[in-house]
């Protein structure tokens, strides 16, 4: 082998080393900002919080039905759940990854030496409060927050959820839409405004009702699958007397939820309104098959079997409500109507007597 073939050979090989050696760098620097990016556009997860009203009592032909409570859902803003400000300006890192153990509990103070802006400072100090249930010192901050940054909308919606805290029905209103002319898009807004609304309206009659349920149907055109919205919404039409749409919103939650209780209460409850006492009993006795110490729904499905002159199932349904709920004044008085038709006068007079008393206390 002369020189000259030698020489070749060598050239050849150092360029397939090269080649072989670039494909291994370009695909490994690949894999790797694949892994950052993912690392950065994951989502962490929203929690919810629950916020339940006292308990409102529906009127019903005699004997009453009773339903349950609206229910609103407020969500808890841990802080990546915000678009733009789960970096903190010029650092370009995750808040999760500053602290994760203290991830929803961020030091302000480091994240003011970090260069923060002012208003996230102030927004994230209201969430401390808000946390804490000092709901005015986290309406002081949010206020600092928006005045710094007019446009902040998470401080508008948090503001709002403070005030409904409060039960200062206007002022959320007046938060809620601000946040929605900013964002017209958040299913979740439109559901608080509404809840809000229908405080309002309950307040004065039921007038004003529609706007609430405006607010909860734009919720769900929003997000079609919205439980929260459709919960409150039922219970609004129940409210104003519409059960055909007490109904409808009930078959969609079930749906959804098939082991919610609630709601199976609740659409036995417009069934009976509707003086359909067999499909109200089949409503009743799934919510009771769901959650045996359901008092409500034995309470319930009794008048249903009253009014069918069923007489015998209505008294034992009314001793289990009374056996899981001894003070449930509305139970002795049925009961005592129960007693009455059966022809035990002695036993109805005691039965009215303890409604009686416990309506007085």
């Amino acid at each position: 082998m002369n020189r000259r073939t030698l020489f070749l050979i060598t050239i050849i090989l150092a360029v397939l080393i090269i080649t072989a050696l670039c494909i291994i760098i370009f695909k490994c620097d690949k894999k790797e900002t694949q892994t950052q990016v993912e690392q950065i556009e994951e989502p962490a997860a929203v929690e919810e919080e629950t916020i339940i009203e006292e308990q409102a009592e529906v009127s019903a032909p005699e004997p009453e039905i009773k339903t349950e409570p609206r229910v609103s859902y407020q969500v808890s803003r841990p802080l990546s759940s915000l678009s733009g400000l789960n970096k903190i300006r010029g650092m370009g890192v995750l808040v999760s990854e500053i602290d994760p153990l203290n991830y929803e509990n961020p030091d302000l103070d480091i994240l003011k030496q970090m260069g923060a802006e002012p208003s996230l400072i102030s927004y994230l100090a209201g969430e401390q409060f808000y946390r804490k249930g000092d709901y005015d010192k986290a309406i002081s901050e949010y206020t600092a927050a928006i005045n710094r940054n007019n446009e902040f909308l998470q401080s508008y919606i948090s503001r709002g959820n403070a005030w409904m805290k409060k039960k200062e029905y206007n002022r959320a209103i007046d938060d809620y839409t601000r946040a929605i002319r900013l964002d017209g898009t958040k299913a979740e807004v439109y559901n608080y405004r509404g809840f809000a609304r229908a405080e309002m309206a309950a307040r004065n009659n039921n007038i004003g009702m529609a706007l609430a349920i405006e607010d909860y149907s734009r919720a769900i055109s929003i997000n079609k699958n919205y439980v929260d919205a459709l919960i409150n919404r039922s219970h609004v039409y129940y409210q104003t007397g519409d059960f055909t749409r007490v109904i409808d919103d009930c078959d969609r939650i079930i749906a959804l939820e098939p082991s919610n209780a609630v709601i199976r209460n609740r659409r036995g409850s417009a069934w009976y309104a509707k003086e359909n006492d067999d499909k109200a009993i089949i409503d009743f006795t799934e919510a009771i098959r769901l959650k045996s110490d359901y008092a409500i729904a034995w309470y319930n499905r009794a008048n249903a079997w009253y009014n069918k002159r069923e007489l015998e199932k209505a008294l034992a349904d009314l001793n289990r409500c009374l056996t899981i709920n001894p003070s449930f004044a509305d139970a002795y008085l049925s009961r005592g109507k129960v007693y009455q038709l059966m022809g035990n006068i002695e036993k109805a007079e005691a039965d009215f007597a303890s409604a009686q008393k416990l309506n007085k206390k």
